[in-house]
């Protein structure tokens, strides 16, 4: 049975049976709290358990790496949305141990790509319109590095309000063990007077 096929049949009875019911909530995060954390499978549920949330608790962003690659980007975007429109009011950036972004291979994708028919052509008009595949598509030798760029990304963004609380932590994926790369809170130009 094709995936999608699964899905739809799971859903209708999903549906039918009124389990949504179980995980209605509102769209603002009853913690106050964004999450940027990367995509990787074994965070699904483990990352919630980790850190003691349910359904509806904070916004989650997802991408590979948990990384913040411009500071105009769709990830950096969702972070302002989420403090200026859906009541947030703190930042977690969360990596964790044995991403697949650590060490990632520009070459070695795009290597791939081509096997699976995207034409030289295409990436050489992708280079020469000012696009570094090679650095776009280059990942991290450290998490804790990676999670500290993302989060002085953040931190310094001219459209973040300085009273905003940055993170960042690391997670262990098969324990759910968070270690703390970054406290928001001690920043020398944020009092903890100004967290709420």
């Amino acid at each position: 049975m094709a995936i999608l096929t699964s899905i739809l049949k799971h859903n209708q009875s999903f549906v039918e049976e009124k389990g949504y019911e179980f995980y209605e909530t509102t769209k603002f995060p009853e913690k106050k709290l964004v999450i940027l954390t990367c995509m990787d499978t074994r965070l699904l549920e483990l990352l919630h358990h980790a850190m003691g949330l349910k359904n509806g608790d904070a916004k989650i962003i997802k991408n590979a790496g948990a990384v913040v690659s411009h500071p105009f980007g769709s990830v950096m975007r969702s972070i302002l949305v989420a403090v200026y429109e859906l009541q947030a009011e703190e930042v977690c950036v969360i990596g964790h141990h044995e991403c697949g972004m650590a060490s990632l291979n520009a070459s070695s994708i795009l290597q791939k790509a081509k096997q699976r028919g995207v034409d030289d052509g295409c990436l050489e008009l992708l280079q020469h319109s000012g696009i570094d595949l090679d650095t776009w598509m280059t990942g991290f030798d450290s998490v804790e590095d990676s999670v500290s760029h993302s989060v002085n990304m953040i931190r310094k963004h001219p459209l973040l309000s300085s009273d905003v609380p940055v993170h960042g932590l690391v997670i262990d994926p098969k324990t759910g063990r968070l270690d703390v790369v970054e406290d928001g809170y001690s920043r020398e130009d944020v009092s903890l007077s100004e967290v709420r």
